[in-house]
């Protein structure tokens, strides 16, 4: 069989404990307090408003002293990585490389308590719901064949010749993989997740490792394909899961699934519209759905990162990576890898083009026009590993794939519209927008009243840097790892997102949270 997909053993990796941050850093009051004070030194001191104006006046001298105490290396995390100022100056940055060391934000390391919020039972699902879907591989794209883009566990075939790109002790871990393979991937790695439990009755979180993005994909694109045969594979899932008690006694609250494409190719509202109606199906409306593009007014929906062709097999994979992006010598300043959308009005992508083309001295074009950036060349990491920034408009939808590919590269992201990042990935970027992108008007672009060579161009060096580090600390939150069982102490992109899940099903527990 393809998929390894059988319950493996549950021995936990070794762990380390989060850095704690030190918390006493409060200074213990020596004084006694100013009324006693005024009442043993000035007697005669009996006016109430006069009291009450120095009692002010002492509270703030013992605020002051208190604040004074608070070690620097303290205040100094407190307010690491500072917002970069996006005007009122105009320093052309110097392209050059630091050595530092490899960094991960607090959140990307494994606690040694990692159940604190429960477990996961994961159902077994009738095997044309998952196994068989895969197992027909051939028939799931109109045009050609998807098994290659299954192979290897859903990571898909060996990125062959990378290693003129990427480190060559690396190269072994890029992969040509496919965008559309979350639900393979998560299904995996849950099977041997150190959460998982046996037993029904144990379990905080129930997942349904439904693939159906696979399995409505092929339907997608035929013209004559009926909506329901659309909702084919959703219906017998749902079917299925309603009839397992622990769904009906939370009313789907506590279940969820990896929906492995957009969030709108499953909010078909009439027959004769594009994609299935899964989401709108009763049995789904408390389910919690894992989404590449999520829509941000549900709130059931939940943005994972795309998956992109760095799959570490080791902490020390990551951390050599993060080392390698850090100090790479980037020639360009900023960069575009798109093609034209002809068929739409006003094409941005396709001005985003021209403005790139005429900005030939700064920017650095890759036109994808055809089949040129599809999987199995490397043409577009090494673009986006060579430039400072990169412009990220929104794709076929308002997500993109690429987004991933330039910030596991290293490059800072120049975005057109929230809902392409910010509003999308919660759990897996800075909730600081400012600290890791830049935000770019697209309107006025179109009109012409900005440059986006300018923009960029005030950043000063130092800016950048600060911008390429927190970039560079989240790479983790953006990696699905080789091994079954996740990396030894670095959480990646599914760590984060099973966490998130589990805290979120904890939340709901509390009394008039669900609806």
């Amino acid at each position: 069989m393809m998929f390894p997909l059988s319950n493996p053993s549950s021995s936990p990796e070794s762990q380390i404990k989060k850095p704690k941050i030190p918390l006493d850093v409060r200074r213990k009051d020596s004084f006694r307090s100013p009324k006693a004070f005024l009442a043993a030194h000035y007697p005669s001191i009996n006016q109430p408003r006069l009291c009450l104006f120095l009692s002010i006046f002492f509270i703030q001298i013992l605020l002051l002293l208190a604040l004074r105490s608070i070690p620097r290396s303290f205040r100094h995390r407190l307010h690491h990585f500072p917002a970069p100022v996006t005007a009122h100056h105009h320093l052309t940055p110097t392209l050059t490389t630091t050595t530092t060391t490899a960094s991960f934000s607090a959140s990307t390391v494994k606690e040694e308590n990692s159940c604190e919020f429960g477990e996961i039972f994961v159902y077994d699902l009738p095997r044309a719901l998952n196994h068989e879907v895969v197992n027909n591989c051939d028939e799931l794209n109109p045009w050609s064949s998807s098994c290659a883009a299954l192979s290897n566990n859903g990571f898909g075939p060996v990125a062959d010749g990378i290693s003129s790109v990427v480190p060559e002790n690396l190269a072994a871990a890029w992969y040509w993989t496919d965008q559309f393979v979350t639900e393979v991937l998560f299904h995996n790695r849950i099977l041997n997740h150190k959460c998982r439990t046996k037993d029904p009755n144990n379990a905080t979180a129930f997942y349904i490792p439904f693939y159906v993005g696979l399995a409505v994909g092929k339907f997608l694109w035929l013209k004559n394909s009926s909506a329901k045969e659309r909702d084919f594979h959703c219906e017998m899932m749902l079917k299925w899961v309603q009839d397992q008690p622990y769904f009906t006694r939370n009313d789907g609250w506590d279940h969820f699934l990896t929906m492995g494409r957009i969030s709108w190719d499953f909010r078909r509202s009439k027959d004769e519209e594009w994609g299935s109606s899964c989401i709108h199906k009763p049995g789904m409306r408390n389910v919690t759905r894992l989404l590449i593009e999520r829509n941000p007014w549900d709130y059931f929906d939940v943005g994972v990162p795309y998956p992109t062709g760095f799959h570490p097999r080791s902490d020390n994979d990551v951390v050599e990576w993060q080392d390698f992006v850090r100090n790479r010598n980037r020639k360009s300043l900023f960069c575009f890898a798109g093609a034209k959308r002809s068929k739409i009005k006003d094409d941005f992508r396709g001005l985003l083009l021209n403005h790139c083309r005429n900005e030939s001295g700064s920017c650095r074009v890759v036109d994808c026009d055809g089949s040129k950036c599809s999987n199995g060349t490397s043409i577009i990491l090494e673009t986006f590993l060579d430039s400072v920034f990169c412009l990220q408009p929104r794709g076929d939808s308002f997500t993109r794939r690429s987004i991933f590919d330039c910030m596991i590269a290293g490059s800072i992201p120049v975005l057109f519209w929230k809902r392409t990042a910010y509003d999308q990935y919660e759990w897996f970027l800075p909730a600081e927008a400012e600290s890791y992108s830049v935000f770019i008007d697209r309107n006025e672009v179109k009109n012409g009243t900005a440059s986006i060579r300018k923009v960029l161009e005030r950043y000063s060096e130092d800016e950048i840097r600060r911008m390429r580090e927190r970039v560079i600390e989240y790479i983790p939150k953006f990696l699905y790892a080789r091994p079954d069982e996740g990396l030894e102490t670095i959480k990646d992109a599914f760590d984060v997102a099973i966490d998130g899940v589990l805290r979120r099903f904890k939340e709901q527990e509390q009394p008039g949270y669900r609806w």
